[in-house]
């Protein structure tokens, strides 16, 4: 059983997608090459693990049983809903149950016994003893001699001096084989054997019929203990294997790792089980381990278009000398960085998804690789993450975007990409600094987006929430973007912030009365806006009659800009 898992554990690189995916999450984004991570996926292309190239590998897929399940044609998530799966994949869920429900019933999720250090100390005292045994043989042998007259005979033992462990076999057939066994014992002189002796053979041939009852219980003793042992409910964050409506998501999860090979999706399951339990899952969640500076290195932060959680990994944070070294300076502070970073995977798990069918059972990483350190200290964390999160975290990932990317690193990526399968590029996203925030708003509201990467989203505002929608326009070159926010009721109070990428704009802002002998208020002065000035501007102004506030955003550039606003109206009891 241990080689099957040696094999399979690095054979399938589904589980690298949801972990490539994590594991730069953990450090890997600090090496120059984080694509190590993804390219662990070009094994999983091919079922088997002879072909390094990606190509070719995948048209050799489909040989035989483990090409039954075809990949997705649509780069969407998958459906966790048992009747949106094809054939082939109900049957290997139907067939992962089965394997699970035969696993519970012998227990096959209970850790090893850890026995190998106590074998290794009673060894040592069994070699003497072996050596005492090489003289005796002889003095043993006239002991038995006396019990039975045959050995008078003269011409028997001349001949079966040398074959005399055959004779000795031969002779004693009418009494119990323990006798044989004696024999043997003394004349090998083997220590394994010799301790067998002491243990279980008194020295009276009696003991022959002591010996095989003795044996026979402890037989006897697993079966009825196993027998006796009640069946074990396994949970995986929370959710039990087999009986509830969320199982099946979990065991879909771990079968997309495995190309819904049923045998290698349970051993998944089997060694992801143990280890949790080794690891101290359970115990680590309510586990303080005094790390809260790292909540800026790694953070929950709103929710993409489609409603997964995003969780935004920042390794520029580990500038900081101070800070990389509480995480790094040595194993022990590596150990926790680590339990740390389980445990914050952990709660966000168990917090934001919902793994009944059709809820959102994935999450969208962000990777910041902007002032990213280079390898040193935490490089065995990032290894030992991998490993970890690659064999126990399968299929966790519904987008990974990586932002600030340097020029070497997307060079690099598109000569690798020709490797990944398209699964795999549907779900990794690179962009340079200045596309960094663009990018984001294809697949995350700029409600949804922190300020610090292009949104409006801050913490603790008391105007807007990330409830409130921001709008999106894009201002030409050499061109003057005028906004409008009519203004119904009043009197009351209109608030609105808005920001332009990269700024280098003007910008002012007025109130435009609808009376037609109103006379319209300046706002804002117009005045330039530099790429330095703050992200935002928020601003606001009392109406007491109909109208509207008109932004006026000049672009004088030769680029393209992305204005981003919203406003809301708030009268003398609270907003509108």
């Amino acid at each position: 059983m241990a080689e099957e898992t040696s094999t399979k554990v690095p054979e399938p690189a589904p589980a690298t997608e949801a972990v490539a995916v994590e594991t730069v999450a953990v450090a890997v984004a600090t090496e120059a090459p984080p694509p190590p991570a993804p390219v662990a996926e070009d094994p999983k292309k091919p079922p088997a693990e002879e072909a390094p190239p990606a190509p070719g590998a995948e048209e050799k897929k489909p040989e035989g049983e483990k090409a039954a399940v075809p990949e997705s044609g649509s780069f969407k998530e998958e459906s966790n809903v048992v009747g949106d799966l094809q054939d082939p994949e109900k049957k290997a869920l139907d067939e992962i149950k089965q394997l699970v429900q035969a696993a519970l019933a012998n227990n096959e999720f209970t850790p090893p016994p850890p026995p190998p250090p106590p074998p290794a100390a009673p060894a040592p005292a069994e070699e003497p003893k072996a050596e005492e045994p090489a003289a005796p043989p002889a003095k043993s042998e006239p002991e038995e001699p006396p019990k039975p007259a045959e050995p008078e005979e003269p011409p028997k033992p001349a001949v079966a001096e040398e074959p005399a462990a055959s004779a000795k076999v031969e002779t004693p057939p009418p009494p119990p084989p323990a006798e044989e066994k004696a024999v043997v014992v003394e004349e090998d002189g083997a220590k394994t054997v010799e301790a067998i002796e002491e243990t279980v053979v008194p020295v009276v041939p009696p003991a022959t019929e002591e010996v095989t009852p003795a044996a026979e219980p402890e037989k006897e003793a697993p079966a009825e203990a196993a027998a006796a042992a009640p069946e074990e409910e396994v949970f995986i964050w929370g959710v039990p294997l087999v009986g509830d409506e969320k199982s099946d998501t979990i065991l879909l999860k771990f079968l997309r790792a495995r190309d819904f090979k049923a045998k290698d999706a349970m051993t998944m399951i089997k060694n992801a089980v143990i280890w949790r339990k080794q690891f101290g899952i359970d115990a680590l969640l309510e586990e303080d381990l005094g790390l809260p500076e790292l909540e800026k290195v790694v953070f929950m932060h709103g929710y993409d278009k489609e409603g997964h959680p995003v969780c935004y990994n920042v390794y520029g944070e580990f500038q900081n000398k101070e800070l990389y070294d509480k995480a790094f300076g040595d194993e022990e502070k590596r150990q926790r960085f680590l339990k740390w970073r389980i445990q914050y995977l952990e709660k966000g798990i168990r917090s934001q998804l919902d793994f009944t069918p059709g809820g959102i059972s994935s999450m969208v990483q962000v990777t910041d690789l902007r002032n990213s350190p280079k390898l040193g200290k935490h490089r065995q964390a990032t290894k030992q993450a991998l490993t970890m999160l690659q064999d126990n975290y399968p299929e966790f990932i519904a987008k990974k975007v990586f932002i600030n990317v340097p020029w070497w690193y997307l060079a690099f990526n598109r000569m690798i990409s020709p490797f990944f399968t398209q699964r795999t590029k549907s779900k990794f996203v690179f962009a340079g600094p200045s596309k960094s925030a663009e990018t984001l708003f294809k697949y995350i509201a700029p409600e949804q987006v922190p300020v610090q990467y292009g949104g409006l989203s801050k913490d603790n505002d008391p105007d807007f929430t990330t409830s409130d929608a921001v709008a999106e326009v894009t201002i030409k070159p050499s061109f003057k973007q005028t906004v409008e926010i009519p203004v119904t009721e009043q009197p009351c109070l209109v608030v609105w912030e808005l920001r332009v990428l990269g700024w280098e704009v003007s910008y002012g802002a007025e109130f435009v009365p609808n009376a037609e002998d109103g006379y319209t208020v300046i706002v804002q002065k117009t005045r330039k806006l530099a790429a330095t000035e703050e992200p935002v501007v928020k601003a606001s102004f009392k109406v007491s009659e109909p109208g509207k506030v008109v932004l006026i955003v000049d672009n004088p550039t030769s680029k393209k800009k992305k204005l981003l606003y919203r406003s809301k109206a708030k009268s003398s009891t609270g907003s509108i």
